[in-house]
């Protein structure tokens, strides 16, 4: 990471030097010989660590797993304008909300047939229905193995596809095991 005088200079953006000369957002298209003489210092300790921003909110300050009542910098309760207890949605949480967000959507295509049946009578194609069967099926499967995670990287494993003994995948990922379209 590019420093001037042990301040982080933030690529992307304009900076000052200590004269008060304004420099561009685009600094970093110098050469590092132009940087060196504008005075930057390039500083590989402040290189930020990478993470996974799926679990983590930071390299090493993982999400919650479970919902968590939000409180203020004292530990008192944070409310909405309701006074209801206001809170952090966990992991499991947001991924079971997106679980049913995928579900629904892959349902969708075939719901008019649904309607159809109910307004007219007409009937559901087999194929259609055991499709939909099987993406209800999947839905509460991958719920219950989301729900049945104890830990971060029992989670985490749920993102794994299955792998052979060369390192192919051989299936999908638990999370994500649909069943194939009709």
């Amino acid at each position: 990471m590019w420093t001037y005088l042990g301040r982080v200079i933030k690529q992307g953006r304009a900076w000052t030097d200590a004269e008060g000369v304004q420099h561009p957002a685009q600094w970093n298209r110098w050469t590092d010989e132009e940087k060196a003489a504008k005075g930057l210092v390039w500083n590989q300790d402040l290189q930020p660590v990478p993470f996974d921003n799926r679990f983590y909110w930071s390299a090493d300050v993982p999400k919650a797993l479970d919902d968590v009542d939000a409180v203020d910098e004292d530990g008192n309760p944070l409310l909405d304008e309701d006074g209801v207890q206001i809170i952090t949605k966990g992991l499991k949480s947001n991924a079971i909300a997106q679980v049913k967000a995928t579900a629904a959507g892959l349902l969708q295509p075939t719901d008019w047939m649904v309607t159809r049946k109910a307004e007219t009578g007409t009937a559901i194609p087999d194929s259609v229905l055991d499709y939909r069967a099987a993406v209800r099926t999947a839905s509460g499967t991958i719920e219950t193995a989301i729900l049945g995670t104890t830990t971060l990287e029992a989670f985490k494993a749920l993102y794994d596809a299955p792998v052979d003994a060369d390192g192919m995948p051989t299936g999908n990922a638990p999370i994500n095991d649909w069943p194939d379209t009709i």
